[in-house]
């Protein structure tokens, strides 16, 4: 039986609060995000209880998810770290150019990222994460410190709202900084 620590079983907490997060802003129509599942193929099936056994990735997926908020096509990246450092090998250069094209045509991308040390959510802008990417690319650090992030992008929970990753305070910060 996986323990909670294994590898196959990180992130999916995660995952599970931000697509209940999603399901709560579409639920108050402020947003429709919708969860991109990875596409497999199927290689061993049980035959009782159909689950996969065995699989391979068809393809590199690009984005975790990816809808609109308020006419703002939006697109991000859910990621957990139980470090200060996020080692930048968790993103993948597929995810970067993905992101990139999807700001060129005026939409906002972005990643989530679950300090769990912290127990601290971070909006962390898709510009924001070029810096660390570009540095890393020209001979710098493979990763970025907690503390070179910017304090206006951390996730305040709110009980008042009952929102459980209320990731569009953030966003709303990002938009701002963009006019």
């Amino acid at each position: 039986m996986p323990t909670w620590k294994s590898r196959g079983l990180r992130g999916s907490t995660l995952e599970e609060m931000v697509n209940r997060t999603n399901e709560q802003y579409q639920e108050l129509g402020l947003a429709l995000i919708q969860k991109i599942p990875t596409p497999i193929t199927p290689i061993n099936i049980e035959k009782e209880t159909r689950h996969i056994t065995l699989a391979y990735f068809d393809q590199k997926s690009t984005v975790d998810y990816i809808g609109a908020v308020q006419g703002i096509p939006v697109c991000f990246d859910a990621k957990e770290c139980a470090q200060e450092t996020f080692a930048l090998e968790n993103i993948h250069e597929h995810q970067v150019f993905f992101m990139d094209s999807f700001e060129k045509q005026d939409g906002v991308a972005f990643f989530l990222i679950y300090y769990s040390s912290l127990n601290e959510f971070y909006y962390l802008p898709y510009r924001d994460l070029k810096v660390f990417w570009d540095r890393a690319q020209s001979g710098g650090r493979k990763s970025f410190r907690h503390d070179e992030l910017k304090e206006k992008y951390i996730i305040r929970q709110s009980k008042e709202a009952g929102i459980l990753v209320p990731y569009l305070d953030a966003m709303s910060i990002d938009l701002e900084d963009r006019e």
